[in-house]
C-alpha cells in the first residue's frame, strides 16, 4: 500500500503493509495538506515510521461515506467525559498523522469513535475540509459566536477562509484580512468583506477578531481591531512564541482565547456541525481546495502548498 511519511525530512511515498488490527477500515478517498503539516516537517519532528495526515476522508468497506476526527483520547479523564477529550493527555501525542499512522495513504484503520459519517450533500472527495472546519467551529464557539457578533478574520489561508465559511454560516457579517490576491478571491466567493487598505478600518471596531496567521503582526492588528472587552479566537498554532501587544490588551480588556482542535458539547460534537456546514454551502469546497494531487505526486504537492503567493490555499491529496 502506498502512503506518504516523512523521510530524511521531506514527505516521500513509500510503500507499507496495509493496515489490520482494531477499529474500521477507511479507504481513502481525500486528504488535505496542513500547515502545520509543513511546519512540522521544517521543525524534524514526524517519525519516519508514521504516515502522515489528519485531514482526511474515505468510504467503510460497507461504501458507506466518512470523514475521519483524528484527535485521539482516553474516554476516562475530566477532559474527555466533559466533552473537552481535545485536552486529554493523550490527544496531542497520538493524534492520527503524527502519533499514530494518519491519512495520507490508501487505507486507514480508525477506531469507530473517530468516526464522522456524512450528510447526503456531503462529497468525500471534499470532506477532509470538516477536520478545519470543525477546528474554527470550536474557536469561534469559545469566543462566544453567536451570530450576531462583528467578526473580522487575519489570515487567508485555509484555517482563516474556514473560519469565514462557519461565520457566513450562520449568516454573519465578516471581514477578512489577507494578504495575497487569490486568498481575497476565495473569502469573497464564501461571502466575506476584503478591504483593500486593511490601515483604514476603524480601530475597535470588532467583537470578535480571529488570529489565522499565527505572526506578531497578525496578533498586534488583532487586538487594534477588537473593541473593548471583545475576543481574540488564537486559532493559529504560534510556533516561535508569542509577543502580546499589552498595552491594548490590558486597556480593552480584550480576551485572549486560545483554542485547539475540537469536541463535544450539548449541541453535539463540532465534527458534526462543521460536516453540516460543509454540505450546507457547495462554495466552500470550490473555495478553498485549490489544488489536487494523486499520492504519488505529494513531493509537488507539498512544495505547492508552500507558495501561497502562487494561489494555494488547500492541496489535497486524492489516493
Amino acid at each position: 500500500m502506498k502512503a506518504i511519511r516523512s523521510i530524511d525530512g521531506a514527505p516521500q511515498v513509500v510503500d507499507v503493509p496495509a493496515p489490520s488490527g482494531e477499529g474500521v477500515r477507511v479507504k481513502i478517498h481525500s486528504s488535505g495538506i496542513c500547515g502545520s503539516d509543513l511546519h512540522m516537517l521544517d521543525l524534524g519532528i514526524f517519525n519516519p515510521e508514521i504516515t502522515m495526515g489528519h485531514e482526511f476522508a474515505g468510504y467503510l468497506d460497507d461504501g458507506t461515506p466518512v470523514a475521519v476526527e483524528p484527535v485521539a483520547f482516553c474516554g476516562a479523564c475530566v477532559q474527555c467525559t466533559s466533552g473537552d477529550y481535545n485536552l486529554c493527555h493523550k490527544a496531542v501525542v497520538d493524534v492520527l498523522g503524527f502519533g499514530q499512522d494518519g491519512g495520507m495513504a490508501e487505507e486507514a484503520m480508525i477506531s469507530p469513535h473517530q468516526i464522522v459519517h456524512l450528510p447526503m450533500a456531503a462529497s468525500v472527495e471534499d470532506a477532509c475540509l470538516i477536520e478545519p472546519l470543525a477546528v474554527c467551529v470550536r474557536a469561534l464557539r469559545l469566543a462566544g459566536f453567536g451570530g450576531n457578533q462583528r467578526v473580522a478574520i487575519i489570515g487567508g489561508g485555509n484555517i482563516g477562509q474556514c473560519a469565514t465559511a462557519v461565520v457566513r454560516h450562520f449568516g454573519a457579517p465578516v471581514v477578512v484580512l489577507a494578504r495575497h490576491e487569490a486568498q481575497r478571491q476565495a473569502a469573497q466567493r464564501l461571502g466575506a468583506e476584503t478591504p483593500d487598505d486593511p490601515a483604514e478600518i476603524p480601530a475597535s471596531s470588532f467583537d470578535i477578531v480571529v488570529d489565522a496567521a499565527g505572526t506578531t503582526s497578525a496578533l498586534q492588528d488583532a487586538a487594534r481591531l477588537a473593541a473593548p472587552s471583545g475576543a481574540i479566537s488564537l486559532v493559529s498554532t504560534y510556533w516561535e512564541g508569542m509577543e502580546v501587544p499589552s498595552y491594548e490588551v490590558f486597556t480593552k480588556e480584550i480576551r485572549l482565547i486560545p483554542s485547539i482542535m475540537y469536541g463535544r458539547h450539548a449541541g453535539g460534537r463540532d465534527a458534526e456541525s462543521a460536516a453540516a456546514i460543509l454540505a450546507g454551502n457547495p462554495e466552500i469546497p470550490r473555495a478553498i481546495i485549490t489544488h489536487r494531487f494523486p499520492i504519488d505526486g505529494a513531493p509537488e504537492a507539498f512544495a505547492i502548498a508552500r507558495d501561497r503567493a502562487a494561489g494555494a490555499i488547500k492541496v489535497v491529496l486524492t489516493p
